[in-house]
């Protein structure tokens, strides 16, 4: 009987410590591309200061973060140059660091734009200038790297996407609108198009089976099967400046976008006509206008800080449920239903995602300065930064 007790106890243990293992955080907008975190163990209301764990100066950029196992990647500059780093999740402490390219230096903010994506043992970056790499995560040594040379205004912004065997950018005119690489030899798979570069990662989607990536280019947005780069559908799609940034969302048939300045958002519906995808409007309005920052899709609503407001929308009808004026592009994810945002000037607050309204259960000061990267959730932990800065502070 004691040795039952025994095995029964020794086997509750181990599944609850194999259910309470943190989900990694691989690439820009997590693991789903969604900016929606699965976890579910981490505190929602704090009525005292947040405990930081680390902090570390890594120099000016925009990346947001990659969390894969007990390392954390993200992107600064040093010594006149854009640098990729690999740092100890517990500790902020630089396991290594690998130069990217030259610095880039620009009005609203210096550095890397792109976010670093990991997949298996291996980290991918692209930096401002256009220098794509692969290299070791174990280390930082260089695998394979490529170069593009058609730069948008304000530098390449869009993170490369791992989709199976494939890595895929956003690159732009005689580079390809996107490109596509074998992931392990870095050897050209496919590229389609000659769109001027967006500044958005390219998004994938299952359609009725197929798999299918988004391209939000500088002036349209296209649709190409994931395995051969074949052009299935093209939206016209002009904003002010070529600014398209925000990650486009697919939910069934329906697909969003959504840019800033005066253009605004629409939904489409998409059916299969052949071996192309058609595109119908559903309904068109300047309710959402995300210039630099994405929304997040969660129970048929959009949530979203865009250069106007905090938001929240009906996705299926463009209906404003409510808005804060006082808050705007400010990074946010979600996780357990609560939106995490931290606000431009560094104020973190966290609520209930409801089309009820926004009440923050958790408001705090953890960072000064220009924050306009996404912060992340992995294992309790939240990851945030400002253009100079990282810091790890503890919701467990």
């Amino acid at each position: 009987m004691m040795s039952r007790t025994i095995r029964f106890t020794a086997l509750s243990v181990l599944l609850l410590a194999t259910t309470s293992l943190a989900a990694d955080w691989p690439n820009f907008r997590g693991p789903t591309h969604d900016g929606i975190s699965s976890e579910t163990n981490f505190k929602k209301s704090n009525d005292k200061p947040l405990k930081m764990l680390w902090d570390r100066e890594v120099g000016s950029a925009f990346s947001s973060f990659a969390v894969v196992g007990d390392r954390v990647y993200t992107c600064g500059t040093q010594n006149k140059q854009q640098v990729l780093y690999a740092l100890n999740a517990g500790t902020g402490e630089i396991v290594w660091q690998t130069p990217i390219e030259d610095e880039f230096k620009q009005e609203f903010g210096d550095g890397t734009r792109a976010t670093p994506t990991v997949d298996g043992d291996y980290v991918y970056i692209l930096g401002a200038l256009g220098h794509l790499m692969c290299v070791k995560a174990a280390s930082g040594e260089l695998v394979w790297d490529k170069h593009f040379s058609n730069m948008p205004r304000w530098a390449y912004a869009g993170s490369v996407l791992i989709e199976g065997d494939l890595a895929i950018a956003s690159a732009g005119a005689s580079d390809g609108a996107l490109v596509a690489f074998d992931k392990l030899t870095g050897k050209e798979r496919w590229r389609t198009g000659d769109e001027p570069v967006g500044y958005a990662t390219p998004y994938p989607f299952t359609f009725h089976g197929k798999r299918y990536i988004v391209g939000f280019m500088g002036k349209s947005v296209i649709i190409v099967e994931a395995t051969s780069g074949k052009l299935a559908a093209e939206i016209p799609w002009t904003t002010d400046w070529d600014v398209n940034a925000a990650s486009p969302i697919v939910s069934g048939d329906k697909l969003f976008l959504t840019s800033g300045y005066s253009t605004g958002c629409a939904l489409f519906q998409m059916s299969v006509a052949g071996d192309r995808i058609e595109t119908k409007e559903i309904w068109r309005s300047k309710v959402v206008l995300n210039k630099i920052q994405s929304c997040v899709l969660y129970d048929g609503y959009l949530y979203t800080s865009d250069q106007k407001s905090m938001k929240c929308v009906d996705f299926a009808t463009g209906d404003k449920k409510w808005e804060i004026r006082r808050i705007k592009q400010s990074p946010l994810m979600l996780a357990d239903g609560y939106i995490i945002m931290l606000r431009e000037n560094g104020e973190l607050q966290i609520g209930k995602a409801s089309p009820e309204g926004f009440t923050p259960t958790t408001t705090a000061e953890i960072l000064s300065g220009k924050c306009w990267s996404v912060p992340v959730l992995v294992d309790g932990k939240l990851y945030a930064r400002n253009l100079e800065r990282v810091a790890c502070f503890d919701l467990r």
